[in-house]
């Protein structure tokens, strides 16, 4: 029989608090799984999907590996723990040409061979079916897999596919992670959900400075991530007023420094509203002017809860990298401009003092502003 060997990841240093953590993997992988036809079991340190429509293994596969918390994932037969049987099934998993070798775990203490015993009896196997095989024990270029189980079943397989490790998601407390239409901020994201963070996502809208493709935009990046984060609310502000006023009540170069401030303001009372503990952004320290340390000290001097900077130390490269990798990148850079490039000013404050940024911003009715915005919030479910 085919199965599917699912591995996990961290979950095995939680001790006591164990069980959680893989409640909260099986469920994620059950809605990552949604629409497919299987059965799903526990084997140990391991889970198995079986009686699967085998025409779409290869989208199971693609699902799963993308679950936090998944550590590999192996395509295997399951056979009796019969050696007649697992030799059976080694052999034709075996390569066609080349060098290999057997690699055998026995979890079953009662199987009454030594795994060294059976490598070498079902590399002998091997090799009588295929003469022109050869074994190399220090560097092949293919392992066949055999592991024998307590439950009376052995799996062999010859490869794994990576996943992406982490913890589940669920299991992290809840985050706002302010989300723009550019490169830095969903990378920001998936780095929090793959520490088991449950994320919301706001995002800043200036309609009609920003045009309704900026916002989709948005919406199709946290569609995006949802292949990680199995669903994204997104709470888009309408931010027009607080732009306005800023440039016509603040000197241009503090314009940067006074609207992260804000959007700092905002994200945390959707946090407290929402039950999240932490606010998310995509900074990294130098990258931009806002980005330098007494920038986001300035922001960070609004904030009563934590904020996770997880690329503050990433340059660009880095982050398109991962981008890429997670499939955001020819999203973000879609030419459509987000909030925080218009009225962009042609010489931002690099280094802001906070008595300078707190004596510019009196001039704003500051409560008044952030109340009007969140009374004006449209929200979005993506699934």
């Amino acid at each position: 029989m085919k199965v599917i060997i699912i591995r996990y990841s961290e979950i095995h240093l939680k001790g006591n608090n164990r069980e959680f953590f893989e409640s909260a993997l099986v469920s994620n992988i059950k809605a990552a799984l949604r629409g497919f036809r299987y059965e799903f079991s526990r084997s140990n340190a391991r889970y198995v999907i079986r009686n699967f429509d085998e025409d779409c293994t290869e989208n199971i596969i693609d699902a799963v590996k993308n679950v936090f918390g998944v550590h590999s994932l192996s395509l295997a037969e399951e056979v009796n723990s019969d050696l007649a049987e697992i030799s059976a099934a080694a052999v034709r998993m075996a390569p066609a040409s080349g060098t290999f070798k057997v690699a055998t775990n026995r979890a079953d203490k009662r199987f009454p061979m030594p795994s060294m015993t059976v490598s070498a009896e079902v590399g002998g196997d091997i090799l009588q079916a295929n003469p022109t095989l050869k074994v190399d024990l220090f560097a092949p270029q293919h392992t066949v897999n055999i592991d024998i189980r307590e439950n009376g079943k052995t799996f062999v397989y010859s490869q794994s596919v990576k996943a992406v490790n982490g913890m589940p998601v669920g299991t992290g407390g809840k985050g706002i992670v302010m989300l723009s239409g550019g490169i830095d901020s969903p990378v920001a994201a998936y780095m929090m959900a793959k520490r088991g963070m449950t994320l919301r996502a706001v995002h800043f809208h200036s309609f009609p400075y920003t045009s309704m493709q900026a916002k989709q935009k948005v919406l199709d990046l946290a569609k995006l991530l949802t292949k990680y984060t199995m669903h994204m609310t997104v709470d888009v502000v309408s931010f027009t007023e607080i732009q306005t006023a800023i440039h016509e009540k603040c000197p241009e170069e503090y314009m940067i420094t006074i609207m992260r401030r804000f959007m700092m303001r905002i994200a945390e009372r959707i946090a407290k509203l929402h039950g999240a503990g932490a606010v998310i952004t995509g900074e990294s320290l130098g990258q931009v002017a806002s980005q330098t340390l007494e920038s986001i000290t300035s922001t960070n001097s609004v904030a009563t809860i934590p904020v996770f900077r997880p690329l503050i130390g990433f340059d660009k490269d880095e982050i398109i990298e991962i981008s890429q990798k997670i499939g955001t990148f020819d999203t973000s850079i879609l030419p459509y401009e987000d909030c925080c490039t218009i009225f962009l000013p042609k010489r931002p404050v690099t280094k802001p003092r906070l008595e300078h940024v707190l004596r510019v911003e009196s001039a704003l009715d500051v409560d008044t502003l952030v109340e009007n915005a969140l009374a004006n919030i449209e929200t979005v479910t993506i699934e």
